[in-house]
């Protein structure tokens, strides 16, 4: 296939799928991902695509709310995170599980599993597990965020000081060389401290992209974790970290994998902007 007309199909898959990520294109074509940034390259300079991290998108859909973006961002990272989650929680437990892309990901990999009582803040959540499998699922009311229906506030916290769960399970925005997790809002470090107040184990699921960043509110240290489960095995310094403070990491076994390399200089393409 020439790469015009490779060009053109990109372009209807885009329009027919709304996003696509390098590896998928690369995997419907049987080319490189290399070959992929080439071909999509100018389409991007011409404004016909916009290019989000790991993947591209309609300019149009700028005008989503940036939930719908993060949805895309990493979106093989928080996948392979919920597919490890999905093999943690067994039928039959509970858990606490809050609104962030990262957690609806996990929802959706959490469809495989049954009889499962949850408790959330999330709309979203509880439209993917109420339905299925004989699942019971507690949603705290408050007022919700425009961005992500997500319920936050002092009603929401004290909902949850109502159960004791097997596990909860939340998200981040960015966890720094120290090994310190942080947030951008401090509704959500409210809800994430809580929510480990009730659990026997204290998860936080993340992705590679978030190591090595800040965000602007501390949320709590390595100490306060029990499992970080993740796409990528932390650099060796974070590693270190978090060994000494006995967090065990859990790495999701099919995003073992390098970072993206640019297509022009071969450098690690980091995310434009994070988000849980």
């Amino acid at each position: 296939m020439f790469s015009t007309q490779r060009q053109a199909e990109i372009l209807r898959l885009v329009r027919d799928e709304r996003t696509c990520t390098i590896t998928d294109l690369a995997g419907r074509f049987e080319v490189s991902d290399e070959t992929i940034r080439r071909n999509i390259k100018p389409l991007i300079a011409d404004g016909l695509l916009i290019k989000v991290h790991g993947g591209i998108m309609l300019p149009e859909r700028l005008d989503e709310p940036p939930f719908q973006r993060r949805m895309v961002a990493s979106r093989e990272g928080k996948q392979a995170i919920g597919a490890r989650i999905s093999e943690l929680v067994r039928d039959g437990d509970s858990l606490i599980l809050e609104g962030g892309t990262t957690c609806l990901h996990i929802a959706q990999a959490l469809t495989a599993r049954s009889r499962l009582t949850v408790v959330t803040n999330s709309i979203e959540v509880a439209r993917v597990l109420a339905p299925r499998n004989g699942n019971r699922v507690f949603i705290a009311g408050g007022e919700l965020r425009a961005d992500d229906s997500a319920a936050f506030g002092d009603s929401v916290l004290a909902f949850l000081r109502q159960f004791h769960v097997r596990y909860a399970i939340v998200s981040v925005t960015a966890i720094d060389m120290q090994g310190r997790f942080m947030d951008a809002l401090p509704a959500d470090v409210a809800f994430s401290l809580a929510a480990f107040a009730q659990a026997e184990r204290r998860v936080v699921a993340a992705d590679h992209a978030k190591f090595g960043h800040s965000a602007l509110v501390h949320a709590f240290g390595p100490d306060a974790v029990d499992l970080l489960v993740t796409d990528e095995t932390p650099v060796p310094a974070l590693a270190q970290v978090f060994a000494a403070t006995g967090l065990e990491v859990s790495v999701g076994a099919s995003a073992q994998r390098s970072a993206e390399p640019d297509a022009e200089n071969g450098n690690r393409v980091d995310p434009p902007k994070l988000g849980r």
